[in-house]
This record gives structure tokens, C-alpha cells and sequence, in this order.
């Protein structure tokens, strides 16, 4: 439970399931918990009408465990021995001091409530994130009274908060066409439950002035750095504000908003969806629409045709796992194959000028001041073998750094042969996502602990620098083929792929030729004269 993306326990669970008759129960599960994760996934699918039920469930659960747990705070509490001549005094400090232990009590559900079981932190922003989902996806699925609804609700959390205040001024403006923005109110729990907690607040504050009463008061919906909210109440001056808390970063802050991590990007249709920040790390990103549908499914035809089992690693046709074929090929090898007839020598084309698109974009996010080489470049699908899938534990591809050898116990990276220690960048970038499993992950060091994972999907590109700091791998495809381009640069031009450099002479050879045939269709007048 403290360590739920922990994928060695998870293995190990599952074995043991296998193992034992003994059914297992999660006597500490909160159901409304289970019901954010899924929505934040469905989100992170755009998937987002199923995203709002189970958005939606998760705040009613929320809300009821609020009531629960805030009536468990009437029992006895813990009183300390006051030492008054005056037994009448005695017994006022004795009334306001059970009475401030169940203020404190209730005003520390919040805390409870938003902490996972075997977790010692509550997760960030947890309840102001449902209405943060909530206001985007209600956008995307075209209801807009209930994203600006939604959008009015977070903002009772942070009423400072300049993105979604600009996204209530677009909604209203989509709404003011047939009806009145200002009749669409934040939801009535929202407003309710902000009120009751800043009038606590208020009275702890005079507790902790006027009485004696010490109390660290939490701020639960202060996400750190620029999300903090000036102006919130703190319960006297020796009371600290909990910052810096765990998980639950927002995915979305401001409608069809160019986020900026690193420099611009080189072409206008990419999205960028994650950051390094969100994605728990540095030197990362996660990119979508890249390419087309059509571009990824004629690459895929392409890799269906071309790809020869275990080509890049020595003919091993599972390289990685025994449970999948793993098939590639390279940018030469597409050129050569489009040359005889075949391929469409446009695909093939297709593909080279896909992974220079590719290698453009990396090098410009990144901001790196001088020129990106590929080292290697990669058509690669892995497919699930039938009747090898029964209760896999293993990993499509395991955990690692590309240029160095990855060492979890002791906690360090070692750039040193056989390592490829001249990758800088790596990138993948996906044609599909019609497959089970498959989802790339980056971990900690300990190549255990799951930091971010990605679902793959056509035109998705996840680039990041390729030392220890990003450890990741692949989980176990379960059914279908997963294909994607593979392409690892280096800033030495030392190292650069000796595949490409002929390739890039096929390609120019290619535009001269075409240059060549085009100049000789053209008609001079006076010929024909």
C-alpha cells in the first residue's frame, strides 16, 4: 500500500495470488480514491466522458468520507492537567480544550482524506484537482455550462489561479449566446465545504492567539511553487503551512495553452501534453500529434513488410523477453527495399523524413546549443506470442539508462563500456496503440519505483536525455503489436550513425534525380517554336 507502482512487489503479489487459493482482500482500500485514479487515466487517454463519470463518483465518495470521518471526531479526547487554584477555570479550559481537540480533529480530515493508505503525506491539490479534470473534460466532451460550473468550483480553492480564471472568461463567452453566465454558480459542496474550512481556520487562528492552542495547520489545496494561495489564513504565526506534498500534479491548466518547458517547437501542430515536472523528472517530455493517422499507418505497413526478426540485435528474435517476437529495421534498410519495388519508395521516404521531423523537434524543446546526431534509428514492433501471456511477470523491455549501465543497488549509473556512453537524447515515437500492456515507464534509480508511465498511441513521442537520471523501460505487451520508431542522437558528431550518412546520400541522390526528370519535362518556348 505505501508503494503501490513498486513493479517488483506487484510481480510478487501476483505470484502469489497464482500460488494460493487464499483470496486477497484491501482492508484499507477508499473506493473514492480508486475512482480519481481511473478518471486521471481515462483523462490521460482522452477518454473523457468515462473520465467524468468516475470523476464524479470519486467526489461524492469523497464528500460522504468527509461526513464520516468528521463524526468520528465526537469520541473522547486527549486532555492536558491543568494546574488551577480556581476549579472553575479548571473546567472552561477543560470544555475549550475537548472542544478545540474536535475542531482540530474534524479540520484534520482534509489531511486523511487525501493521504492513500500506508502513505505518511496527503496526495497535492487532491480535492481541487476533481473540479480541475472536471472543467476540462466537460470542455472537451462540449458541455460548457458544466466546465465553467467546474471551473468556478476549483477556483474557490485558488481564486488567484490566472489560467483557469482565463478559461471561465472563454467559457462564459461560449455560453453568453443563450443564457446568462452569471446563473451558473460553483457547486453548492465546493462552496460549502471551502466556507466551513476557512471558518475553522479562523477559530484555531483565535485558538492559537488567544488561548495557547498550538496546531500545524494544513493547506491542502496548495500545490507549491506558483500554485500557493496568498491569501489563505494560518492559525497563528507558529503555525506551519504543509507544502511540497506528493503526487497529483494538474494536466491541464489553461484551454488550448502552448506549454513551454524548453524552447519552441519547431513545428506548429505538435502538441506538448507533459512536461519534466509532471512526468516526475528532468530532461523529459511527452508530445502528441507528431504524425498523422494516415503517416502512422502507412509506417505501420511499412514495418510489417520490412521488419526482420531480431534485426539490430544480432538476429535475436526476443532480445528482451521469450513471451514476444521483436522485429525492427532501419532507415537504410527501408530506402534499399523501397529501391527494388518493394515498398513505395514514399514510404520509405516517409520514414526518413519522420525520424529527421523527429530529431528537429528533440533538439529545439531541448534548447541544445549545438547540433543533434542520430546515432541510431530503429522501426521496431514487438508482438505478444500466443499462449505465452498466462501470469507473465517479466517486462517487454527491462528497466535501464541508454548510456549507462544501470546499478539499483548501488544507486548509480555507470558510464562505461559496453555501454552506448555517446547517447545524449533519446526518443520514441509511437504508431499505435491497438495493443494490451505495452505502456513505457520511467523509474527511479532503483529500477522498481514507477515514476511516470505512458500509454503509447499513433503520433505520440516521449523524448528525454539518456543518462541515469532517466531510467525506463517497457511492460509486458499482452496482446496485439506495439510499433514505434526508435531513434537515439548524440551531440559527438564522432559517433553518428554510419547507416544514416548513406542514407542521407540515397535521399539526395533520390532529389536530384527527381530535379533532374522534373527540369527535363519542362518545354522551352522557342523548341517549340
Amino acid at each position: 500500500m505505501a508503494n503501490p507502482e513498486h513493479m517488483e512487489v506487484q510481480q510478487n503479489l501476483k505470484y502469489y495470488q497464482v500460488q494460493s487459493d487464499i483470496p486477497l482482500s484491501d482492508r484499507e482500500r477508499r473506493v473514492y480514491m480508486d475512482e480519481y485514479q481511473t478518471g486521471i487515466k481515462l483523462y490521460d487517454q482522452e477518454q473523457y466522458e468515462q473520465a467524468i463519470k468516475h470523476f464524479e463518483e470519486a467526489l461524492k465518495g469523497y464528500y460522504r468520507a468527509d461526513v464520516e470521518c468528521r463524526v468520528m471526531c465526537g469520541g473522547p479526547q486527549k486532555f492536558n492537567e491543568y494546574e488551577y487554584v480556581d476549579y472553575s477555570a479548571t473546567l472552561y479550559e477543560g470544555i475549550a480544550d475537548h472542544y478545540m481537540q474536535v475542531l482540530v480533529c474534524e479540520h484534520e480530515c482534509v489531511r486523511d482524506l487525501s493521504t492513500r493508505p500506508g502513505r505518511l503525506s496527503p496526495i497535492e491539490n487532491f480535492l481541487p484537482l476533481h473540479y480541475d479534470f472536471l472543467q476540462f473534460s466537460y470542455y472537451r466532451v462540449g458541455d460548457h455550462v458544466k466546465a465553467l460550473e467546474c471551473a468556478k468550483s476549483y477556483l474557490l480553492f485558488h481564486p488567484n489561479d490566472l489560467d483557469v480564471s482565463e478559461n471561465v472568461s472563454f467559457y462564459e463567452s461560449l455560453i453568453s449566446v443563450y443564457m446568462d453566465p452569471a446563473e451558473v454558480k460553483p457547486r453548492k459542496e465546493a462552496a460549502e465545504f471551502v466556507r466551513r474550512h476557512r471558518l475553522e481556520s479562523e477559530v484555531l487562528h483565535v485558538a492559537a492567539d488567544g488561548l495557547g492552542f498550538l496546531y500545524n495547520e494544513p493547506d491542502f489545496w496548495v500545490t507549491g511553487g506558483d500554485r500557493q494561495d496568498e491569501n489563505r489564513i494560518l492559525s497563528g504565526s507558529e503555525l506551519l503551512d504543509v507544502t511540497g506534498l506528493l503526487s497529483g500534479k494538474k494536466a491541464v491548466q489553461k484551454i488550448d495553452r502552448e506549454l513551454r518547458e524548453g524552447g519552441p517547437l519547431v513545428y506548429d501542430r505538435v502538441k506538448l501534453v507533459h512536461t519534466s515536472e509532471y512526468l516526475n523528472g528532468t530532461q523529459r517530455v511527452q508530445l502528441d500529434d507528431v504524425i498523422t493517422e494516415e503517416e502512422c499507418k502507412e509506417l505501420h505497413g511499412v514495418a510489417n513488410t520490412i521488419t526482420l526478426g531480431g534485426d539490430g540485435y544480432r538476429g535475436k528474435t526476443s532480445p528482451h523477453t521469450p513471451n514476444e517476437k521483436f522485429e525492427g529495421a532501419t532507415v537504410l534498410k527501408a530506402l534499399k527495399f523501397g529501391y527494388e519495388g518493394r515498398v513505395p519508395m514514399k514510404s520509405a521516404r516517409l520514414f526518413y523524413d519522420v525520424s529527421e521531423k523527429a530529431r528537429q523537434i528533440v533538439q529545439s524543446y531541448f534548447m541544445l546549443n549545438s547540433t543533434l546526431y542520430f546515432s541510431y534509428t530503429h522501426l521496431v514492433c514487438r508482438t505478444a506470442l500466443q499462449g505465452q501471456q498466462d501470469n507473465r511477470n517479466d517486462l517487454s523491455h527491462p528497466i535501464h539508462a541508454d548510456n549507462c549501465l544501470l546499478d539499483p543497488e548501488a544507486n548509480e549509473c555507470w558510464k562505461e563500456a559496453p555501454a552506448y556512453t555517446y547517447r545524449d537524447y533519446s526518443a520514441l515515437l509511437y504508431l499505435n496503440g491497438d495493443f494490451d500492456g505495452g505502456e513505457f515507464v520511467f523509474t527511479k534509480m532503483n529500477a522498481k519505483t514507477v515514476t511516470a508511465s505512458i500509454k503509447p498511441k499513433c503520433g505520440r513521442l516521449v523524448g528525454f536525455s539518456s543518462g541515469g537520471e532517466n531510467p525506463h523501460g517497457v511492460k509486458a505487451v499482452t496482446s496485439g503489436q506495439r510499433c514505434a520508431v526508435a531513434l537515439w542522437f548524440t551531440l559527438d558528431p564522432m559517433y553518428r550513425e554510419l547507416e544514416r550518412l548513406q542514407a542521407d546520400e540515397v535521399i539526395r541522390s533520390l532529389d536530384q534525380d527527381s530535379k533532374g526528370r522534373s527540369e527535363d519535362l519542362t518545354i522551352n518556348p522557342k523548341d517549340e517554336l
